[in-house]
């Protein structure tokens, strides 16, 4: 997702989203260890946006 398409969402909405974005960095890992990952680069996507995320996150808290 685009940090404008995080920026959008409400409060509520981002801290929901980056807990799903954590739990399939998980889920990501877990399948990794267990030889079952096709793509390996999905992992530094995930990670990427709740880089993102959490970066709206924090200014939006400054703003406030």
């Amino acid at each position: 997702m685009k940090a404008k398409e995080f920026a959008a969402m409400s409060p509520e909405d981002l801290t929901a989203k980056i807990a799903d974005l954590k739990e399939e960095l998980f889920n990501l890992r877990f399948r990794l260890a267990t030889g079952q990952l096709d793509d390996v680069m999905q992992i530094q996507k995930v990670r990427r946006d709740i880089a993102r995320a959490l970066t709206v996150q924090s200014r939006s808290a400054k703003k406030a």
